[in-house]
């Protein structure tokens, strides 16, 4: 019977995971090493809901966002907000697909958007746009709601350094859990095969002007969200926002720590100008704050895959994380392992359906 679970990781995998086994009744205990929840990753990212729009090259990223974000809606209403204009855009020249197929694939996958003819600023070099609902995180209101929700539970500011693998049970840092759910996106005991790591720079700019959520797809191209704080802005670019690739973690920290003035300089042009394309306004519209350095996990390819996975060995569940929206699959195959493993076993029956029959006694005869 399983009842103690220990997870390692308090991103927005971990939390989520943590608060719906301890609403279930199991003893929970979250670890992570920074002094808060959602430090990494999860609270270094371009803060945006996702509904599927941002992955027209993989269906099933699609689908898990779609359907996750209906269901973050409902389960944390007050850890995101709208997004006042959201705008979608597919360049004539350099996107991948061009803007008849994209708004096919949205309309196929059941994503609502609007079809516009511009947006509140000047935008140039497109084929056409799209105005849709996703919204941005909240992500300081959502660290305090999980330090609310998992209190006993967190234990904060601690790396665990052992986990011991027994014949009933896996120990990490000494104490016995029946199982341990791995969420620190590969920086505990290393990446599954067909995994990378990529340490990103994303820039922060400041407006006091409003400005539109702009974002260029498909391929090599880039965009402009706004944060949980309404004045700041976050600006990524697919070619220029990657430090690099590792398969090792330490490698990634060191690639992501290594990072100087010259080299935010250097991209901060280079990210400029590929936006200044598509947004002549962008120079004048804002000014820039500093970097975001971040550690992303990526599956090997180059059909944009961000799906939730979920692997088991043994006693431990690696969760392979996509986008924040899909943490709800990940609870899913989770509980699912949970419940066949608990499930008693059935022996084989032989049916009674031929006795029953001729119990019936209403056997004809053909004429």
């Amino acid at each position: 019977m399983v009842s103690r679970i220990a997870i390692i990781g308090a991103g927005w995998y971990g939390c989520h995971i943590g608060t719906s086994l301890k609403l279930l009744g199991f003893d929970v205990t979250v670890f992570e090493q920074h002094a808060r929840p959602l430090h990494e990753a999860s609270g270094n990212n371009q803060f945006r809901l996702h509904l599927g729009f941002h992955y027209p090259r993989h269906h099933q990223t699609r689908v898990q966002s779609r359907d996750g974000f209906m269901r973050f809606m409902e389960r944390y209403p007050y850890l995101s907000r709208e997004v006042t204009e959201n705008i979608y855009a597919v360049p004539s020249l350099e996107s991948l697909i061009d803007f008849a197929t994209y708004r096919l694939i949205m309309t196929s996958s059941g994503i609502e958007y609007r079809e516009v003819g511009g947006c509140s600023v000047p935008i140039a070099g497109v084929a056409g746009l799209i105005r849709t609902g996703e919204r941005v995180l909240l992500i300081e209101q959502a660290r305090r709601y999980f330090i609310a929700q998992l209190a006993g539970s967190l234990v904060l500011g601690h790396h665990v350094g052992s986990i011991e693998h027994e014949p009933g049970c896996v120990r990490v840092e000494g104490q016995p859990f029946d199982l341990l759910v791995n969420a620190s996106w590969g920086q505990q005991d290393g990446l599954p095969p067909g995994f990378f790591y990529e340490p990103t720079m994303l820039l922060y700019y400041e407006t006091d002007r409003p400005f539109p959520a702009v974002t260029l797809v498909d391929g090599p191209l880039c965009s402009v969200y706004p944060t949980e704080d309404p004045s700041i802005y976050t600006l990524s670019s697919v070619p220029h926002t990657p430090l690099g690739h590792a398969t090792d973690p330490a490698r990634a920290r060191h690639l992501r720590d290594s990072v100087t003035a010259e080299t935010v300089d250097a991209r901060r042009c280079a990210m400029e100008a590929q936006i200044a394309r598509y947004l002549p306004d962008f120079e004048e519209s804002f000014r820039f704050v500093g970097p975001q350095l971040s550690i992303k996990t990526k599956p090997v390819g180059s059909f944009d895959d961000r799906s939730c996975s979920v692997i088991r060995r043994g006693r431990v569940f690696h969760v392979m994380s996509g986008k924040i929206d899909t943490i709800f699959f990940a609870m899913e195959r989770i509980l699912s392992f949970l419940e066949a493993s608990q499930s008693p076993a059935v022996a084989p029956l032989q049916s009674p359906l031929r006795q029953d029959i001729l119990d019936r006694g209403l056997v004809t005869h053909a004429v």
